[in-house]
């Protein structure tokens, strides 16, 4: 592979690698090993296709835009508004996630103050940083990536020596909550926004895209494998966060450590999920500043305090019910772009009826379980 290849492979991983990978443990330990590995292969070999299919549209369509202007042009008005709405939505609830992650870092840093004290904290110092940061740097990205990373090496060799003798390490199936993994992995491996970037950079050209694509995928999934079993390996319970449950088994430096790095990285997601909600709110909906005031800086913590506080219940929640969305709106853009665009298929130049239905069967099962779920739950 070139160069340019892997850096924008990379760029694609970066976005990927992100708080999802924090509920993964927690959901394999849950639905069994072998269940949490078999969508941990499925889910990559999704997204590879989604992505790649997305791609396509990009490249054959003259003018750059992103998925909202991609939805416009094949889908109409209808999908234009609905994907700015629902991405505004999505985005609130994943600045809601990045509160609840705010607790469980700064309590391995510090045992002072309440876990809600940390939480305001955070969300006090992100919001000034949303309204306050005027471009979006490119240190952001390093300290979210790099710092991520530090953590998943950092567990994993802290595991190795008990790996193969901690007896929950087993490959099982729990086929009661065989469902249960596939919303949170869609989330964990969501990074659709990277893809008009990463064609740019790329200059459209079909087959180093192709390859950016599979290795953007691939090595997140590769890099969650070894957090979960890094972490499960040295958690006696696994905590739904995956990092609370290190308490008591690792070095009280090391875990000051990760508390750091967490900190760090969920930071730089806070600042750039914030600014991209409020330049949708700003451009595209042309809302007031007090609205976007509202939206960007009360939103989430309206949404904490009105329940919504459980880290594995958003994860799903985001993946089951957005992501699904998202991943079926790219598959209906592709299907009509080889309709109505000048170029024909670039990347994807066969698309078989079976592979299309298993795409939309993945995210219309996540769909309808979560939805099944949010009933039982709130009935």
């Amino acid at each position: 592979m070139r160069k340019e290849e892997i850096l924008a492979a990379g760029l694609l991983a970066g976005t990927i690698i992100g708080a999802g990978m924090f509920s993964l443990p927690f959901i394999f330990q849950s639905a069994g090993l072998g269940t949490g590995i078999f969508y941990l292969i499925l889910v990559p070999i999704v997204y590879i296709f989604i992505y790649l299919m997305y791609s396509d549209v990009v490249i054959r369509t003259k003018e750059p835009h992103r998925l909202v202007g991609y939805a416009k042009i094949y889908l109409g008005n209808w999908a234009f508004w609905l994907t700015i709405l629902m991405s505004v939505v999505e985005s609130v609830f994943i600045l809601t996630i990045y509160l609840i992650l705010s607790q469980s870092f700064g309590n391995l840093m510090t045992g002072l103050g309440s876990g809600i004290e940390k939480l305001l904290f955070f969300w006090f110092i992100g919001s000034v940083a949303i309204f306050f940061t005027l471009r979006r740097m490119a240190l952001l990205e390093f300290l979210i990536t790099g710092g991520i990373i530090v953590i998943i090496a950092v567990i994993f060799l802290l595991a190795m020596p008990n790996f193969l003798s901690n007896p929950d390490i087993n490959f099982t199936f729990n086929f009661e909550k065989i469902l249960f993994p596939l919303a949170p992995i869609l989330f964990a491996l969501a990074g659709s926004v990277a893809i008009p970037p990463v064609v740019e950079y790329l200059k459209k050209e079909a087959i180093p895209v192709r390859r950016a694509v599979v290795l953007g995928v691939i090595a997140p999934a590769i890099a969650y494998a070894l957090f979960i079993f890094g972490v499960i390996a040295l958690s006696g319970s696994v905590s739904s966060d995956a990092i609370t449950g290190l308490a008591g088994r690792v070095s009280p430096v090391v875990l000051i450590g990760i508390g750091i790095l967490g900190l760090l990285s969920i930071f730089s997601s806070y600042i750039v999920v914030g600014l991209h909600v409020k330049n949708v709110l700003l451009f595209d909906l042309r809302f007031p500043a007090f609205l976007r005031f509202f939206i960007v800086v009360l939103g989430p913590l309206v949404i904490y305090f009105s329940g919504f506080q459980n880290f594995i219940g958003l994860v799903s929640f985001v993946g089951g019910i957005f992501l699904t969305f998202e991943g079926i709106l790219i598959v209906a853009m592709w299907l009509k772009a080889n309709k109505v665009a000048e170029k024909p298929p670039v990347i994807l130049r066969r698309m078989g009826f079976w592979a299309i239905s298993v795409l939309f069967l993945v995210f219309s099962i996540a769909l309808i379980y979560e939805i099944i779920t949010m009933i039982n739950k709130y009935a």
